[in-house]
């Protein structure tokens, strides 16, 4: 009996293969739907007749929220929002405590010459709300402002003595013979490439930034002058001093190297920078329809004779112009009249030209036609000799004479 059963078993599994395949296949043609409601039939004709119970993994139901364990849920990170400029709560306004007044240009403009107008909105260039000082359309001044108007008088009083004190506390004691010679060596071209240009628009704001990161990495750093500002080397030297607190230990032509002094601090002041130029204020004219003293005749004959006179020198562009004032001064001993070749500058670097020259000789301007600037030394002219000669290289200590 047992080897029949045997037999029997395997033979009739063997029979109803075809018999489950062709089932199972046709189970599986069928819609999702209709194979679902055939199951929840069976699953309900066993549960009526023999009260059959699926396992809870067959079927699992809802979980009870008192049995669950309970779990802290984290807060939803509120969505990423870039700043804006046009935010005031996103950026608080930068404070500077630097006693001087903020202008696009310290060598180019003169806190004593009032404009007479603007050309734009008092917009500040530093912009909006970055800044805790109120833009005058001239200037961000260190004392708040009394007036709304445009600024024309100079700075508040003991900025200065606060700039001089500030001064001497970072420079401490001077340098020695070898130490200046050590630095100036260091900033040769041959032996760095780091370097600060001033160019045309002078000694500007966003540049005293760049001249504290360059002293973040030396002691000193080279400064290369060219263009406008070089007619007045002084003046470039005096702000530069100024305003970064540091000393020039070298000087040759337009070529300066800064030191930025013995105790200077770690926590470098904050320069709040300049997101853009702003548009300069209306100035009185250079050339007035008829010169002080003479009639509209007399202007007009004095003006084709300037630009017939023989020019004094032709201006390269981008060049170096610190002789140009002491040859004006020796060309008024022999001629009234002086004309300077500017073909190829921009209008407005001879017309700076010519308002230096004014300044500086001083002289009267004549024109400023077909690129030239012709000046006038004036009926009453007396030549200056008494004043100090600023000189193209200075020797600031006598390094052979000290050594031997």
């Amino acid at each position: 009996m047992t080897f029949c059963a045997t037999v029997v078993k395997p033979y009739l599994t063997a029979s109803k293969t075809p018999a489950l395949m062709l089932l199972f296949t046709r189970h599986s043609r069928q819609r999702p739907s209709s194979l679902t409601r055939h199951l929840s039939s069976v699953s309900s004709k066993l549960h009526d007749y023999y009260s059959f119970k699926s396992p809870p993994s067959l079927s699992p139901q809802e979980p009870n929220p008192d049995l669950s364990p309970r779990t802290k849920r984290k807060k939803e990170k509120p969505p990423y929002r870039p700043p804006s400029s046009l935010d005031p709560k996103a950026t608080r306004p930068i404070r500077s405590d630097l006693p001087f007044d903020f202008r696009y240009s310290y060598t180019e403009s003169s806190p004593e010459v009032r404009p007479i107008g603007l050309r734009e909105p008092k917009y500040s260039p530093f912009g909006p709300g970055r800044l805790d000082r109120v833009w005058t359309g001239v200037c961000a001044p260190a004392v708040e402002p009394k007036v709304t108007s445009v600024d024309g008088g100079g700075e508040a009083p003991g900025l200065e003595e606060r700039r001089r004190l500030m001064r001497e506390r970072i420079q401490g004691e001077p340098l020695t013979a070898a130490e200046r010679k050590s630095l100036v060596s260091k900033c040769q071209k041959s032996k760095t490439k780091r370097q600060v240009n001033l160019g045309r628009d002078g000694l500007t704001h966003n540049m005293l930034n760049d001249i504290h990161n360059h002293w973040k990495h030396a002691e000193a750093v080279r400064i290369k002058c060219l263009g406008v500002p070089t007619v007045d080397m002084k003046n470039v030297c005096t702000q530069l001093e100024d305003k970064t607190f540091g000393k020039i230990i070298h000087r040759h032509c337009g070529l300066l190297i800064l030191y930025r002094g013995r105790n200077y601090p770690r926590k470098r002041p904050v320069i709040p920078l300049m997101m853009w130029r702003p548009h300069e204020p209306i100035y009185p004219r250079l050339i007035k329809t008829t010169i002080d003293g003479l009639s509209i005749t007399e202007t007009k004959e004095m003006r084709k004779r300037g630009l017939a006179v023989p020019p004094l020198t032709k201006l390269a562009k981008n060049g170096y112009y610190g002789s140009l004032v002491p040859m004006v001064r020796d060309a008024f001993l022999v001629s009234e009249l002086v004309r300077i070749d500017c073909r190829g500058l921009d209008k407005s670097d001879y017309s700076k030209i010519g308002c230096k020259l004014r300044d500086l000789v001083p002289c009267i301007l004549v024109t400023f036609a077909k690129e030239q600037v012709v000046v006038w030394r004036g009926k009453d002219y007396k030549p200056i000799e008494d004043e100090e000669f600023f000189p193209d290289r200075e020797f600031f200590d006598d390094l052979e004479g000290k050594n031997s």
